[in-house]
C-alpha cells in the first residue's frame, strides 16, 4: 500500500508546493465546539445538507435564514407538538425547498435528535465521544437511524458541525484506489467502508494529520487539478 507521504508529495506537486497546499487546508474545529453544540443546530444542519443533496445549493443557503423561520429555530420541543395537519402545511410553505421527502426527513429526525439526545445527555455527545478511528460505524449509525443521512449526505453533516470527519468523493476514492486499496468507485458496502476507513486510520497514523486534512490531501492528489484560486 502506498504510503501517505507519496500521497501528499503528489498533492503538493499539484498545487503548487507546501505553502501552497496548507493554504487549501480548512481549519479543524476544537472538539470542545462541537461538544457545546446545542441539539437545534444539529437538527439545522441535517436538513440543510438534506436539501443541499440534489439541489442547487446556492438556492438552499440563499434560503437558509426562511428555512430558520419556518422550523421554529429548529427546536425540538416545538417540532415534536407539530400535528401531522401543520407538517403537511409546509408543501405551501414558499420559505422552504417544498419537497415531502425531505419535509418528512425534518419530521422524522426530530425524533431522531430528541432520542439520541435523552440517551446520550445531549446530541453532541453521540457525535464527539463517536471514536474517532471508526467514522464508518458513525456513517452507518446515523444512515440505520436518522432519515435520509446516507451516502455522501452523512459525512457532509458530520464535517459541517465540525467532526474531524473524512470525505469519500470521487477524487478521495481515486486516491485510495492508487494507493493499492480495493474498493468500488462509490463505496457502499460494509466491506468497502471498513476498508477505506481502515486506510485512513493507517494514513492518520503516519502522518499526525486530522481526517479532515487527510481526506483534502488525498482530494487534491488524484482526478481533475482544478484550479483553487
Amino acid at each position: 500500500m502506498k504510503p501517505f507521504s507519496d500521497i501528499l508529495h503528489q498533492a503538493e506537486q499539484r498545487k503548487g508546493g507546501k505553502a501552497a497546499l496548507k493554504r487549501l487546508l480548512p481549519p479543524v474545529p476544537p472538539k470542545s465546539m462541537l461538544l457545546n453544540l446545542p441539539d437545534d443546530r444539529f437538527l439545522s444542519m441535517m436538513t440543510k445538507v438534506i436539501n443541499q443533496a440534489g439541489f442547487r445549493w446556492s438556492v438552499v443557503e440563499k434560503k437558509w435564514p426562511q428555512f430558520e423561520a419556518a422550523f421554529l429555530g429548529f427546536n425540538i420541543m416545538k417540532l415534536s407538538f407539530l400535528s401531522p395537519e401543520q407538517w403537511e402545511s409546509y408543501m405551501i410553505d414558499t420559505r422552504i425547498v417544498r419537497h415531502w421527502q425531505k419535509i418528512s426527513a425534518v419530521r422524522e429526525n426530530v425524533a431522531f435528535v430528541y432520542d439520541e439526545s435523552r440517551k446520550h445527555g445531549g446530541f453532541a455527545k453521540l457525535i464527539g465521544e463517536w471514536p474517532a478511528d471508526d467514522q464508518v460505524g458513525l456513517m452507518l449509525y446515523l444512515k440505520k437511524h436518522g432519515s435520509r443521512l446516507g451516502g455522501q449526505t452523512g459525512p457532509r453533516f458530520l464535517r459541517y458541525v465540525g467532526m474531524d470527519a473524512f470525505m469519500l468523493t470521487g477524487d478521495v476514492v481515486l486516491a485510495m484506489q492508487n494507493a493499492g486499496l480495493d474498493i468500488a468507485d462509490s463505496p457502499s458496502s460494509q466491506r468497502d467502508l471498513k476498508k477505506a476507513q481502515a486506510l485512513m486510520n493507517e494514513w492518520h497514523q503516519q502522518s499526525g494529520l486530522p481526517y479532515t486534512h487527510i481526506s483534502k490531501i488525498a482530494a487534491f492528489s488524484a482526478g481533475i487539478n482544478y484550479d483553487e484560486s
